[in-house]
């Protein structure tokens, strides 16, 4: 491929989830110029309508599908795997990009704290339900965006206060669930490794974006509207490792896998997020969990 040409993604079926908004849509709209058929996953149907609309303005591409989906309410989930397996008989690229971070304890519609529940259950069961459909796509790709505040989380996962019962910090919540979407992938990644689907995770930096903005993460919401134009990078451009890893035929999909990408390239995660039977560990309790709210 020459240098600036764009990879061919059409034939290709691609999953975002949170695509109505900030790095998601221009995910999105990324690759629907490659000519894949995009379906946005999404929460809000007000927003996702207009986004929708503005993914098929903008990529110059029809070929954009939005289809409901709730990470808080494992029902939705289910709900919309089943919709998407009878309609699609391929699954190309899985990219698992919606999350939040709240300032007050919340809990989702199976009762589970709301921060580690969408940003890490919700995906996690997503990605089971259509494993089957990658591997029978593969070579297929899974993106994990998670962040570089998983490093923050230093004494790793609470197994013992998963739900944040004994005390609740919105940015320590979110910081556990990122390093959770960190380990998820390494260890998807493990399980998956003769299948040629490769797994990633991705920080997509410090973005100027609504993450945050609907009044629901007090100081940083107020920090990103406050001085997120000067001080932090655009979605377009936190888009851009998710986009790579999502398409690039120079990045091998049985080559790079179980790895943690940002600004375009490979980095070595966390300690406690290489650790490998810490996120076996967690693989187990997080089925555990969703078998038993089922």
């Amino acid at each position: 491929m020459k240098e600036g040409e764009q990879p061919d993604l059409s034939g290709q079926v691609v999953v975002v989830t949170g695509a109505n908004s900030g790095v998601g849509l221009e995910t999105s709209v990324a690759l629907a110029a490659m000519g894949a058929r995009v379906v946005m996953a999404c929460r809000d149907a007000g927003r996702a309508a207009t986004a929708h609309a503005d993914v098929i303005h903008r990529s110059g591409s029809r070929d954009v599908e939005v289809a409901s989906l709730d990470l808080a309410s494992f029902e939705s989930i289910h709900r919309f795997a089943e919709g998407f397996l009878a309609a699609h008989d391929r699954l190309d690229v899985l990219i698992n990009n919606a999350g939040l971070t709240l300032d007050e304890r919340a809990e989702t519609s199976d009762g589970f704290e709301m921060t580690f529940g969408v940003n890490h259950l919700g995906h996690f069961l997503l990605t089971d339900l259509l494993r089957d459909r990658l591997v029978a796509t593969a070579p297929a790709r899974v993106v994990v965006v998670a962040s570089l505040a998983h490093r923050l989380t230093r004494s790793g996962i609470d197994f013992d206060d998963l739900q944040s019962q004994r005390s609740y910090r919105g940015f320590g919540a979110y910081s556990q669930s990122k390093l959770a979407n960190v380990m998820f992938a390494l260890e998807l990644a493990r399980q998956l490794k003769d299948s040629a689907v490769a797994v990633n995770a991705v920080h997509p930096g410090s973005i100027n974006s609504n993450f945050g903005g609907d009044g629901d993460s007090g100081f940083m919401g107020w920090g990103i509207s406050t001085f997120g134009k000067a001080v932090l990078a655009t979605p377009e451009q936190g888009a851009r490792t998710s986009v790579l890893l999502a398409s690039s035929n120079e990045v091998p999909v049985l080559g790079a896998t179980g790895g943690y990408w940002s600004h375009g390239r490979r980095w070595k995660p966390s300690r406690r997020a290489r650790d490998l039977d810490q996120a076996a560990r967690l693989w187990e309790v997080s089925e555990k969990l969703i078998a038993g709210a089922s």
